[in-house]
């Protein structure tokens, strides 16, 4: 099917982003804590890094398996449907999404976008109180409301998150939007050559390896925000800790901005190659 003129106009949008992301440049302090950071973990034993790796992926995976049954989700799920018959009422499953135009399915991502970056700002402005548990709460709570964001914005555009390839793309998809914008690209590139590789996308057939120490970049900036939080929770005006919300509420909308960019990029580009072979 040949794209419409708006959806070549999505599209350009999307290369436009895809060329801005692979000619980023790292600065030089930008390398230098990587390599800092990289050769601080590699003086631990081979077996407690792959244990470690290991162990943060299956959390992950099963995080994901979570939130994905969980019935806040299928409410979302609902929600998602019942917005899109407003504009078709034929529409009965996630699937049935595709019929639907590009902006009729851009307006209700960006419902799903608005809505989860509030949660963070909300949540990061909490964690920035000072409370031991809030901030305790804080890394498994963002995780939460971005792969929400991502499996929401993957049934947005009419792909269910139930099948084997699907569920690892989508984690795929939210650990390349943490990943440091100097290492997105290579990433970026993975998950394309991933669509090309799979015939029927149900099993999937890539590497099934998430995190490494590059990826260590995004929880350390996490941890290092509860360090600042905890050092300006007493620092009161009003009796409340503005400081320390302030930076916990910025630093967790911006985290969610860049994931939901991420992945709304992603699966728009996966719509547009539902009407045209365009990889």
């Amino acid at each position: 099917m040949v794209l419409t003129d708006r959806e070549k106009s999505v599209l350009a949008e999307i290369k436009d982003w895809e060329n801005r992301m692979q000619a980023y440049e790292p600065n030089d302090f930008q390398i230098t804590y990587e390599k800092y950071l990289e050769a601080g973990f590699s003086m631990l034993p081979k077996d407690v890094q792959t244990k470690f790796f290991s162990l943060v992926d299956t959390w992950m995976f099963h995080l994901h398996a979570m939130i994905l049954g969980a019935q806040f989700q299928l409410d979302a799920k609902d929600r998602i449907l019942a917005s899109a018959r407003v504009f078709n009422h034929d529409i009965e499953r996630i699937e049935d999404l595709r019929k639907l135009d590009i902006d009729e399915l851009n307006f209700i991502a960006q419902q799903q976008i608005a809505r989860h970056r509030l949660y963070s700002f909300a949540q990061g402005g909490m964690s920035g109180t000072g409370g031991s548990l809030l901030l305790g709460i804080d890394i498994p709570a963002m995780a939460v409301i971005n792969l929400r964001a991502v499996q929401l914005l993957s049934m947005t555009y009419g792909i269910e998150v139930n099948t084997p390839f699907e569920m690892m793309t989508a984690l795929k998809v939210f650990h390349t939007a943490t990943l440091p914008p100097r290492l997105q690209a290579e990433s970026w590139d993975s998950l394309k050559q991933d669509l090309n590789s799979e015939d029927d996308r149900y099993f999937y057939q890539g590497n099934d390896r998430l995190t490494d120490a590059s990826w260590l970049e995004q929880p350390i900036r996490q941890l290092l925000k509860a360090i600042v939080i905890a050092a300006f929770r007493k620092k009161l005006i009003q009796g409340l800790p503005i400081v320390s919300m302030a930076v916990g509420a910025v630093s967790n909308y911006q985290l969610t901005r860049r994931v939901t960019d991420f992945s709304h990029n992603y699966y728009r580009l996966r719509y547009l190659m539902n009407k045209e072979d365009i990889l």
